[in-house]
């Protein structure tokens, strides 16, 4: 019954007064230095590629990094995560996701939450060097999403090196996530999000004229517009509704066999209530629900440091599976 009953987060600066600010703050703020990565490109079988970069120190424990929707392995709460793993023994992978990654990817194809065959790509191509004896993947919103659905797709199945997971702000249930985003208290996040996937689409539409059309692209106001119209058919989804029942990851938590954190504070404007999956907790032993009270949307600052609460849960939790 791993359901973590009371948080180790429990208190966010004072000038962080609402989940608005503790989600819009760090993200436009945070600094993180020193972070040298080393870039390489991976050749995807279907003929994509993704870019991932490396920080290493000659460690035989690795931590696989997957970013949120639109950011990449330059966001800080990523940048943040490598570099403390890092100084803890730990080497860094953090991937991006196929057009994230500073450079328009090949096929007309983007991303989205269920995209697990890119994320396994990248976990082989971290285990091909056999330096490895530890893996552990550690995922963002989306990310959290993409590797908690990885490892249970894989149930018993999955490579005998990973040992579990560590997630944060993770819209467990896709469909209570997509209608938190039709909210006007959440119309910034919503626009934001969707103003960077239309200027993709718009590049994607001039390079891909035979299976991409973006006219009249800039009337789509929602999600379920863009997913109707370019998400579903572009990754093999019949409509919007068969994408969210596919995509979505917690259909597959009752098939985990790693340990996996959830972190998912309870003032999260992006999570809908399905989004707390604390019967699945109680009825899992490799599901592990935490919920502090507080921390917004990929947040959970720390006051009078550079290091977050979630680089310090995560090594804790990861460090802590025996």
């Amino acid at each position: 019954m791993p359901l973590i009953s009371e948080s180790s987060y429990k208190r966010r600066p004072a000038y962080l007064f609402s989940p608005h600010l503790e989600t819009v703050v760090p993200s436009v703020f945070r600094k993180v230095e020193g972070v040298a990565y080393g870039r390489e490109k991976v050749e995807l079988e279907d003929g994509d590629f993704l870019n991932v970069d490396w920080l290493t120190g000659g460690n035989d424990k690795l931590v696989v990094l997957t970013h949120g929707l639109e950011g990449s392995s330059h966001r800080p709460y990523i940048t943040g995560m490598a570099k403390y793993f890092a100084a803890n023994g730990w080497d860094a992978l953090a991937w991006n996701c196929r057009t994230c990654g500073g450079e328009m990817n090949r096929l007309p194809r983007l991303y989205h939450h269920g995209a697990t065959e890119d994320l396994s790509a990248v976990v082989e191509y971290g285990l091909k060097s056999g330096r490895y004896s530890k893996v552990a993947l550690i995922g963002f919103s989306m990310g959290g999403s993409m590797s908690l659905k990885y490892l249970g797709e894989r149930g018993a199945q999955v490579r005998k090196e990973i040992i579990g997971a560590a997630t944060f702000s993770v819209p467990c249930n896709l469909w209570d996530s997509a209608v938190q985003l039709t909210m006007r208290s959440n119309r910034f996040y919503k626009d934001r999000f969707l103003d960077k996937l239309k200027i993709k689409m718009k590049v994607k539409a001039l390079r891909h004229p035979e299976v991409v059309d973006a006219t009249g692209i800039d009337l789509i106001t929602t999600f379920d517009e863009f997913d109707d119209r370019y998400t579903a058919p572009l990754h093999g989804f019949s409509s919007r509704d068969d994408f969210y029942l596919k995509a979505t990851s917690d259909q597959f938590y009752p098939e985990l066999k790693r340990p996996s954190l959830v972190a998912n504070a309870l003032n999260d404007p992006m999570l809908g209530d399905k989004c707390y999956p604390y019967e699945m907790a109680r009825e899992s032993d490799y599901l592990y629900l935490e919920t502090p009270k507080v921390g917004g949307h990929v947040g959970f600052t720390q006051t009078g440091g550079e290091i977050y609460w979630a680089e310090k849960r995560a090594l804790e939790f990861l460090e802590g599976i025996r």
